[in-house]
């Protein structure tokens, strides 16, 4: 008999989500960071500004540190899944195992055979061949994304496998990777990314824009920053409608519980814009609703029908009191990241972008704004998918392995110890890198043959 008021499945899921939630920050931030850096790079050969270079060797310190805390979180992920969810793992194995391993194989093996060229070859290896490098180690990340991403959404919409003695055994690759909803979380992760490092080099630029640096540097990462939200934001809205298009027809009780719907409306859905959905009492109290503006949202019909989680039997209904919330938390925080946007292009046509306090406040406090908008989707993807872990195929409660409360508690408060001391220290270690920030240059400096091993190059580098 457990004794804990949560039993060993509980503790289980709590844990998975902790480590996952510690975790997924990390790669998204290299993500964007390796794919900014690598642009960086680019104007500095093609234009031999020394600012981008400086910029290259600033981000590239806070990129590595991201890496490697991404790394070792990622690696404890894999054990759990041998600890915590054997039953999982002996079932889908074959299909999710293989799926990892080509991440290794193909992503791991380029960010790490090329991240040393990039962090420490600048003196060692041509201007080309290091550029080539950090294209190398950003490509890596973008194709992590890309199998890790396939295998999540295999577990969501699976597809191209047959059920043989136990075990999910693939029959179609292609279906198996190219699932229905594929397509679609790859590129809604990727903009992700590409916001959350755009959110913290904003941040980061208006930090030192506060304290009263104007130096090129300082004001090239901000603008940069700023339009790559222009660009990015509203599209990973488009992105995002989508997405929920594509979740209607597969999910459901997913998009159901998202919206706090629990009866299936004719002639035209309402949207729940506010409201306590209760689980118990199968309502969402304190609604306030606007007529058919659901129907239009997730139909783009005026009279489109969506299914209430009524319709669903009660096992099967996600926890919509938490999709509810985290999806709003999501939509709310990515328009926010619009309004900046669009603020930052009024500025700018008024050529007061780098002189506005209020504004340089205000991208400041939405530095953080990525990752909370990354974690409250990724919320709302998991556990709306309950209680399935692999949709409609297998339950959650049946990938469990056989283990106590007892012996789940101890390796969770393990863990929470261990992740607040270690990663702590790594995130300490990177806002104070953004404190510090890239040094000052003079402006108009030719560095395009710094670093090439015998020519001419910047202090900071010989």
């Amino acid at each position: 008999m457990e004794t804990s008021s949560f039993n060993a499945f509980d503790l289980a899921r709590i844990q998975f989500a902790f480590t996952v939630s510690f975790h997924i920050v990390f790669p998204a931030l290299s993500i964007g960071l390796s794919s900014f850096i690598a642009v960086l790079e680019w104007r500095w050969l093609k234009t031999g500004k020394a600012y981008y270079k400086d910029l290259c060797l600033f981000w590239s310190k806070i990129f590595a540190v991201a890496f490697g805390m991404g790394v070792v979180s990622g690696v404890v992920m894999a054990y759990e899944f041998g600890t915590n969810w054997a039953s999982f793992s002996k079932f889908a194995g074959p299909i999710t195992g293989a799926l990892l391993t080509y991440e290794v194989m193909t992503a791991f093996f380029l960010e790490a055979g090329f991240l040393g060229i990039m962090l420490f070859g600048w003196n060692k290896v041509g201007p080309r061949a290091h550029f080539a490098a950090t294209l190398t180690v950003a490509v890596g990340t973008l194709m992590s994304a890309f199998w890790i991403l396939a295998s999540n959404s295999w577990m969501q919409t699976p597809q191209g496998f047959a059920i043989v003695g136990g075990q999910a055994v693939p029959v179609d690759w292609f279906k198996i990777v190219f699932n229905p909803s594929f397509p679609y979380r790859l590129v809604h992760m990727t903009l992700a990314a590409f916001l959350v490092a755009a959110l913290v080099v904003a941040a980061t630029g208006a930090w030192h824009l506060l304290k009263g640096r104007r130096d090129p540097a300082v004001k090239k990462m901000f603008a940069m920053a700023m339009w790559m939200l222009l660009a990015l934001a509203p599209l990973q809205a488009f992105v995002g409608d989508q997405h929920g298009l594509n979740t209607l027809r597969y999910q459901p009780a997913k998009i159901a519980a998202i919206e706090g719907l629990w009866d299936t409306e004719t002639g035209g859905t309402a949207l729940n814009l506010f409201g306590v959905p209760d689980m118990q009492a199968e309502t969402t109290r304190y609604a306030l609703s606007v007529p058919h503006l659901g129907s239009l949202l997730l139909t783009h019909t005026w009279d489109g029908e969506i299914r209430g989680l009524k319709s669903f039997k009660p096992d099967e209904r996600p926890n919509s009191t938490v999709v509810f919330w985290s999806f709003r938390v999501m939509v709310g925080l990515g328009i926010l990241m619009i309004v900046l946007a669009v603020c930052a292009w009024l500025l700018n046509r008024r050529g007061r972008l780098y002189d506005t306090r209020w504004f340089h406040r205000f991208a400041l406090l939405m530095g953080p704004s990525g990752f909370v908008t990354l974690l409250a989707g990724w919320v709302t993807t998991e556990v709306g998918r309950q209680p399935w872990v692999v949709y409609g195929v297998m339950r959650t409660a049946q990938a469990m392995s056989p283990l106590t409360a007892q012996q789940v508690g101890l390796s969770l408060m393990t863990f929470v110890v261990v992740y607040f001391l270690v990663f702590g220290t790594g995130v300490y270690y990177m806002l104070k890198l953004m404190h510090a920030g890239p040094r000052i240059t003079k402006a108009g400096e030719d560095t395009r043959e710094a670093g090439t091993g015998g020519r001419r190059a910047l202090p900071v580098t010989a």
